[in-house]
């Protein structure tokens, strides 16, 4: 099998304005393919410049994408996306806050934005593969048949988000960074070298839409405030929130709880319930789950059948955990070899055979172990 195209495509390369999306243009160009660079403009108002290493997609970006594009030597172009991704990543977000969940946007926007409509708009334009910077690699079989792989250097590895990619879209997905084996320190002296003005600037953290990272504040100005209960595991009042769609599953950190637990050990959020706006506290063991229920699953080839042993992942930056997994009736049922901690409906769960990634899907409820861990 073999990680490289056969022959020159040609390609659109999506550049966000940062290092690792310049880098991977330029080493597509160096592949030898056709390259046209494109810029999303996903905010219908985008500010002048970042704040520090947050948010995305401000005319500094724009600007940043176009400078590396006529440095590379490629054709390069703006396209407004600002309504389809507020449709589809931020008024998702918003709901799914609402009603309780703890969703992850980067992951929807690769699934609706980057290789939904960007690669659709792509194909009929004649292009032949959509090029980003993430670390992932994409393995192609002499019989045709494409899979999805972790990057060769586990710690720069975006496959999580990825993970929604089916065998459809993976056959039209190129990235460059993901067999390589160096630091980010590396990539950023590559860029240098390739003198690309954008090889010191700080990557972009949290969520790109909310770009002084407050994410309660965000919410509140979409849902507004909702004054409701914090309440222990035995149901008793022990402090009030502002807004139950603040808070996620295993949270500890700006509770408002008056007074101590009675173990004077710290509380977490246990649970969230939008019908009557609660948010239940209680010690970490009670964060402890034995198995889960995911919705909505997308395979990133032929769907599994049967049982079968897997490792998942279930934070974009979170380590494996070894599971049982199987598919019923459209709902994939899980169980952890040993329990897990702060597991969230609406984050997604990614199976892994090996290196190579199965399929994402949906976390929609949860089953507390029997006999918590310490």
């Amino acid at each position: 099998m073999t990680e490289t195209p056969q022959r020159p495509l040609r390609v659109l390369a999506a550049m966000s304005g940062g290092v690792d999306s310049a880098v991977a243009a330029a080493r597509a160009v160096e592949a030898g393919h056709d390259v046209t660079g494109v810029h999303l403009a996903l905010s219908a108002n985008p500010q002048s410049f970042r704040t520090g290493a947050r948010g995305c997609c401000t005319i500094e970006d724009s600007r940043d994408a176009r400078r590396a594009a006529d440095v590379i030597g490629i054709p390069f172009y703006v396209w407004d996306l600002a309504d389809r991704f507020r449709e589809d990543v931020v008024e998702d977000f918003v709901a799914e806050y609402e009603a309780g969940r703890t969703p992850n946007p980067c992951l929807r926007c690769n699934e609706k934005i980057k290789f939904a409509a960007l690669l659709d708009k792509a194909l009929a334009l004649g292009f032949d593969a959509v090029c980003t910077g993430h670390y992932a690699r994409v393995v192609t079989h002499p019989n045709g048949t494409r899979e999805l792989h972790r990057a060769s250097d586990m710690a720069k590895d975006q496959s999580y988000v990825l993970g929604v990619l089916d065998e459809r879209q993976l056959a039209h997905a190129l990235f460059p960074l993901g067999d390589t084996l160096t630091t980010k320190d590396e990539i950023r002296a590559e860029a240098e070298r390739r003198d690309l003005a954008v090889a010191k600037k700080p990557d972009s953290h949290d969520i790109c839409f909310i770009a002084d990272g407050d994410t309660q504040g965000f919410l509140a100005s979409r849902l507004g405030k909702a004054e409701g209960d914090i309440l222990d595991e035995s149901g008793t009042k022990v402090g009030t929130h502002e807004g139950a769609y603040g808070y996620t599953i295993g949270q500890r950190k700006g509770l408002r709880i008056g007074h101590p637990a009675a173990d004077g050990k710290p509380r977490y959020v246990l649970d969230i319930s939008p019908v009557d706006n609660t948010v239940t506290v209680g010690p970490a063991a009670s964060l402890d789950v034995a198995s889960l229920t995911a919705i909505r699953p997308r395979w990133c080839g032929t769907a599994p059948t049967g049982t079968a042993t897997y490792t998942a992942q279930l934070r974009a930056h979170g380590g494996e955990t070894e599971v049982t997994a199987e598919l019923l009736d459209g709902t994939l049922h899980v169980t952890f070899t040993e329990p897990v901690r702060g597991v969230a409906p609406g984050q997604a769960i990614v199976l892994y055979d090996d290196s190579r990634v199965v399929g994402s899907a949906t976390i929609a409820t949860t089953d507390r172990a029997a006999t918590p861990v310490a």
